[in-house]
């Protein structure tokens, strides 16, 4: 089905936007992902003519979209009733310039007439203060200048500025650009250097995806995934953020409204070990760089859940009064209390993207003693939690279990800290870290698992018997055999527990919020993973083209699907749900080996 939720990505690492189904653009924030979302029509209920950046086709009858190929660019193609057309290409410039990558805070539209006498109107109405007031406006002969805060963004172009101040019809006769970006005087010939800027950040995207290592099967659906989680790092600093926005629902009126613009340990590790497999290096070493100084700011102590992608650790939590939110499903949240909570799973998270560091000979920095030792640190803190009450993965707000999944994780670190200990010569330090890894294990084993005649199975916590779904990460963490008769077991009951027809739910029992409306995207992925890995292969390839079916005309998904109607809920696009579709098909996918 068509989703509500039909939304395009465009970026460059340093700012994102996201356009509608009209070639819109709907949703953008500056100077970075976490900034003032100048663009907010997306969840400014029924102000959706304002904070946004609209060309809009006089007699317009139709619009399709596309990105070019391998590319984050996008093409929109708008038809008028009379024949007449324009195509718009948008994209944020992204390419090696003296020496180092040029990504400014910047928007770029190129309009061109392609049938008939096309006209157009402008509305170009960004906002400032989260949706509060209309950023004010000063122009010159060809530019205009938008006070959208303690900085102010310039839009250089050739179209009649008089037009656009007044929002104008005028007729396109020829190529039409628009560059939105620092405000500073446009450099050079505009129609020139936009159309260069275009082809280098073209040739750009094209040339890093020519670096990966795509599965044989679905290679268009894995790129765009690719493409898209690479745009979720803020490059400056290397951190990734769950989503590029806040405050979509998890169900309709739930008030299940967070604000994903953050690094998640968590989420960050999925990310990047998805990456891996596709050979997307540069992505790892930059977050290593994040989570390196994450570290060094711990000195030891406990790591949060998450920070801003500038590492701060306090994201206070705020209720933006003036956006009635999607759909006028408010409220729009900005900041998380989530960094608040104590999540021990967060110590593994750490350990095991940084683990690579120390085996993988075409990083650029290979990991040394020194990371050793600071990465003890945080096999310390693992040890010393594994078996500490927690509010888990999902972010409970009103109560604290020692989770399984966060057990699991303590050993992983552990474990993985063998592996590397064992990879320096570090006879001693293997040891320890091994009889710490195996003292968690028996922990696991006594504690997480319930005999209940033929229903027995790991439970979520050591003080509870209930399901979640986190509890298929078991076999992907090598922490148990996908045969072991206690997994096989656990399966089962999940599945009876937790599976609503092809979709999986995170957990089934009331939370902060009442019962869960919606299936939680990823783990339908975990569980497509898991039928894979049990012997149930065919199962989990119509499963999966089945989730494929439920993307947006962009290739994406958020983080919620409603089980019943197919409809996309949450914060998009989520980098949970596109790791689940890379993980799949190259868990799914023939062997290139078949084409020979």
């Amino acid at each position: 089905m068509t989703s509500s939720l039909e939304l395009w990505p465009i970026g460059n690492c340093q700012v994102s936007g996201l356009l509608d189904t009209t070639g819109s653009i709907v949703w953008g924030c500056v100077p970075r992902v976490d900034g003032d979302p100048v663009f907010c029509s997306l969840l400014n209920g029924d102000l959706r003519d304002q904070g946004l950046w609209q060309f809009e086709l006089e007699g317009q009858v139709s619009a399709r979209q596309g990105y070019i190929r391998n590319t984050p660019n996008l093409l929109t193609t708008l038809e008028a009733e009379d024949g007449s057309a324009v195509e718009i290409l948008d994209f944020c410039p992204r390419f090696e310039r003296s020496g180092r990558m040029y990504r400014p805070v910047a928007f770029v539209r190129i309009v061109r007439p392609i049938a008939g006498s096309p006209r157009i109107t402008v509305r170009l109405k960004p906002m400032r203060d989260y949706g509060e007031k209309l950023a004010k406006g000063t122009n010159g002969t060809n530019h205009i200048r938008y006070l959208v805060g303690d900085q102010a963004l310039r839009l250089s172009t050739d179209a009649p500025v008089g037009y656009v101040l007044e929002e104008r019809s005028f007729r396109i006769e020829q190529d039409t650009h628009f560059f939105l970006g620092p405000d500073e005087p446009f450099v050079g010939n505009l129609r020139e250097e936009v159309r260069h800027m275009e082809q280098l950040t073209r040739k750009y995207w094209q040339h890093w995806v020519r670096g990966l290592a795509t599965p044989f099967e679905w290679q268009d659906d894995v790129i765009r995934c690719a493409i898209t989680l690479k745009l979720c790092q803020h490059e400056e600093t290397g951190a990734i953020v769950a989503a590029l926005t806040t405050s979509i629902p998890e169900a309709p009126g739930s008030e299940r409204n967070w604000d994903y613009r953050y690094c998640w340990i968590r989420d960050s590790y999925y990310t990047v070990q998805a990456l891996n497999r596709l050979g997307a290096l540069d992505v790892l070493e930059k977050y290593l760089g994040y989570l390196r100084n994450i570290v060094d700011q711990a000195a030891g102590g406990q790591i949060q859940p998450l920070y801003s992608v500038m590492g701060v650790a306090e994201l206070e939590e705020n209720i933006a009064e003036e956006l009635a939110g999607y759909r006028g499903m408010g409220p729009v949240r900005v900041g998380n209390a989530a960094y608040k909570q104590v999540q021990h799973d967060a110590y593994g998270q750490i350990v095991l993207p940084t683990v690579q560091g120390f085996f993988d000979r075409r990083l650029l920095r290979m990991a040394d003693e020194s990371d050793f030792e600071s990465l003890e640190q945080v096999g310390e803190m693992a040890w010393a939690m594994h078996d500490q009450p927690d509010a888990g993965l999902w972010e409970f707000r009103t109560r604290q279990e020692v989770h399984t999944y966060s057990a699991v994780m303590s050993w992983a670190a552990c474990d993985r800290l063998a592996n590397v200990a064992e990879r320096l010569g570090k006879e001693d330090r293997r040891t320890f870290w091994q009889n710490r890894a195996d003292a968690i294990r028996e922990k696991v084993l006594a504690n997480a698992w319930t005999e209940n005649g033929g229903e027995s199975h790991f439970t979520a916590s050591f003080e509870s018997d209930y399901l979640d779904a986190s509890l298929l990460q078991m076999i992907e963490l090598r922490f148990i055999d996908p045969h072991d008769p206690k997994f096989v077991s656990t399966f089962e009951q999940i599945e009876k527990a937790l599976r609503r027809g092809e979709h999986m739910l995170r957990y089934a029992a009331e939370d902060d919020f009442g019962a869960p409306e919606t299936a939680f995207n990823i783990c339908t992925f975990w569980l497509i993973e898991a039928l894979a890995m049990s012997d149930r292969k065919d199962e989990a390839r119509k499963l999966f083209e089945a989730m494929l079916s439920h993307r947006t005309q962009s290739g994406l998904l958020s983080e919620d699907l409603d089980f019943e109607t197919g409809e996309l809920w949450g914060n998009f696009p989520q980098t949970y749900s596109l790791v689940g579709i890379i993980n799949c098909a190259g868990l799914l996918s023939k062997n290139w080996n078949t084409i020979r």
